[in-house]
């Protein structure tokens, strides 16, 4: 009998081990866009051997209950995964955070309850108890964290809340107040071999904590939230494995913590942000927004003379955002730009590193449409081509071309690497209407003189230039 458990203990590891290989080699191939298919396969293959490996555990008990759970859960997704559109994927992903932290909660307190904290031990398994209430207390505040800061992320991105960052007095001491709070209930708790008031006390700081946390932050910095909230929940999701001694959530759970956080780190680089500033509420990003300011007039202009405008053009370059995702302009996008190129003209696509409101959802939509690869290039490629480009087509983009990002140091956006596109010699702007971006601020560009506005539904107005061409 003891052998047939050493063989399955030997079984499970080993398949663990190809499992965190497999997500390994699926964040590689993750990384770029022709490797995204077959980095999803090798995500997808190391998940099922992980789930076989664990339902077939000696220790896991409750099995049947746990297969229902499954079935439920993968009819949920199914039904997301049919149901939800591209432009609501960046939502999408915020909430699912919220599901790992508040997995990581659950996982937290019923090893709490299930610890025996209040049982007499001897001296080395008093110390081990310690550290396991540590990690009790870690998993449920980053959990709690997670939890509540993805939901805030999840209504600021689908407009339920509006996405300007909450400006409260002090918000910066408040949020200081609740770390060192939470970390003396952390000394309270692992001395005094868990007591349920600290652990109770940190559940509700740490959730008011994740909530101001990500309301604190302004709706130009959202994209690197998201995707520290997937590193928040990678740390849950170790703390989680930690915590029920599962070498493989350990693991995955340091790939998702640490591959976010890297992320974070390359897009506030990208937006000339400080990574700490950004992931500590806000701080030091007090601006103030003049709404009163006279810009001018705008000039309108219609399909027609746009299609003039390229065929008469040499060099074109197109900056889409997420105006042209939410009217799924992408496929006659791609028509446009096989009949540009059929005519000679060299047609480029620029794309900001956080254009959308999720790393890399112009690049998937593009992609989706099947425009090659090898004509989708990123800022820091292009921006020094837009002055030799002689027409610029800003489809649905506002913030990521804003030039108040280098010319406005009160601005929201101000020292955030931008497209450059007014620089060249025609700007043709696809907008719905005059209204501000999603940082909430005026764009500038719409009235300079060689910029024209293109009102009304992305898709339909590039069909209709599409047409005249």
């Amino acid at each position: 009998m003891e052998s047939t458990q050493i063989a399955s203990n030997g079984f499970i590891s080993a398949a663990y081990v190809i499992a965190a290989l497999l997500f390994i080699f699926s964040l590689a191939g993750l990384s770029k866009q022709e490797s995204a298919q077959r980095g999803n396969l090798f995500g997808m293959a190391g998940m099922a051997i992980a789930l076989l490996a664990t339902i077939i555990d000696p220790r896991v008990s409750n099995v049947f209950i746990i297969i229902i759970a499954m079935v439920v859960g993968s009819g949920i997704g199914l039904r997301l995964a049919n149901k939800v559109e591209m432009t609501q994927m960046p939502e999408l992903v915020a909430i699912l955070h919220s599901f790992v932290g508040l997995a990581a909660m659950l996982v937290g307190f019923n090893s709490y309850f299930d610890s025996g904290h209040s049982v007499v031990l001897t001296a080395a398994q008093h110390t081990a108890m310690k550290i396991h209430l540590s990690e009790i207390f870690i998993g449920i505040f980053i959990g709690a964290v997670t939890f509540t800061g993805s939901i805030v992320a999840f209504a600021k991105l689908r407009g339920t809340i509006s996405s300007s960052a909450l400006m409260l007095p002090h918000r910066h001491k408040m949020n200081l107040a609740a770390g060192i709070f939470s970390f003396l209930l952390l000394l309270s708790f692992v001395n005094h071999d868990g007591s349920n008031i600290a652990l109770f006390l940190m559940t509700i700081t740490a959730l008011v904590f994740g909530w101001h946390l990500v309301a604190s932050i302004g709706g130009a910095d959202m994209p690197v939230v998201v995707s520290m909230l997937n590193s928040y929940s990678g740390w849950a999701a170790a703390a989680a494995g930690f915590m029920l001694s599962n070498d493989l959530l350990i693991i995955t759970g340091a790939l998702v913590g640490s591959s976010g956080a890297i992320l974070s780190y390359i897009m506030c680089k990208a937006m000339n942000r400080s990574f700490i500033s950004v992931i500590a509420g806000g701080f030091g990003t007090d601006v103030v927004i003049d709404n009163d300011k006279d810009y001018g007039e705008h000039t309108e202009v219609h399909a027609e003379a746009v299609a003039d405008l390229l065929r008469n053009a040499k060099s074109v370059i197109i900056a889409p955002g997420y105006g042209m995702a939410v009217s799924q302009a992408q496929y006659p996008v791609y028509e446009l730009t096989q009949q540009l190129m059929n005519k000679g003209i060299k047609v480029r696509f620029a794309i900001h590193p956080v254009a959308g409101r999720l790393p890399g959802h112009m690049n998937v939509l593009l992609a989706e449409a099947k425009v090659p690869y090898d004509i989708v290039l990123g800022m820091d490629e292009i921006n020094d081509d837009f002055v030799e480009a002689d027409v610029v087509l800003v489809i649905g983009a506002n913030d990521t071309v804003n030039p108040a990002a280098a010319e406005d140091p009160t601005s929201p956006i101000a020292g955030m690497p931008v497209l450059e596109v007014w620089n060249a010699k025609e700007v043709i702007v696809f907008k719905r209407s005059m209204s501000t971006g999603y940082a909430g601020v005026q764009n500038p560009l719409f009235f300079k003189d060689n910029t024209q506005m293109l009102f009304g539904d992305a898709k339909d107005s590039v069909e209709q230039i599409f047409r005249a061409l």
